[in-house]
């Protein structure tokens, strides 16, 4: 499974989820369309097209009144705590049929104790 590397952007991160796991030359989409091309790969069924909703959605947060923020749901995406939203997707795989987060695919500037 592919992750990402430490100092790249949420736009990035999204892309190359969006990508299959890999960083594609350049972004081929802004973050709403990358979380929306992720959400496709995933079979997840979309109500909402900005970036946050996307990803709640992704995240099986089905009521809006449940939703996250930005760092909020990309910490709980990769099941970490209290780390910029870039940082917390890089210890995501991209294939549709990987839990949230995957055992053990944290990057290596991720430690232990941001996890839940």
């Amino acid at each position: 499974m592919a992750l990402g590397i430490a100092g790249t952007t949420l736009l990035d991160e999204l892309n190359r989820l969006a990508n299959g796991g890999t960083y594609p030359a350049t972004n081929t989409y802004d973050e709403a369309a990358a979380a929306r091309a992720w959400a496709a790969a995933r079979t997840v069924t979309l109500t909402t097209t900005d970036t946050v909703g996307v990803l709640n959605q992704i995240a099986g947060i089905a009521s809006k009144a449940n939703w996250l923020d930005y760092s909020g749901v990309c910490n709980y995406l990769a099941s970490t705590t209290g780390l910029p939203a870039a940082d917390a997707v890089q210890g995501l795989g991209a294939s549709p049929t990987d839990v949230f987060p995957a055992a053990g695919a944290y990057p290596p500037h991720v430690s232990a104790h941001s996890r839940w």
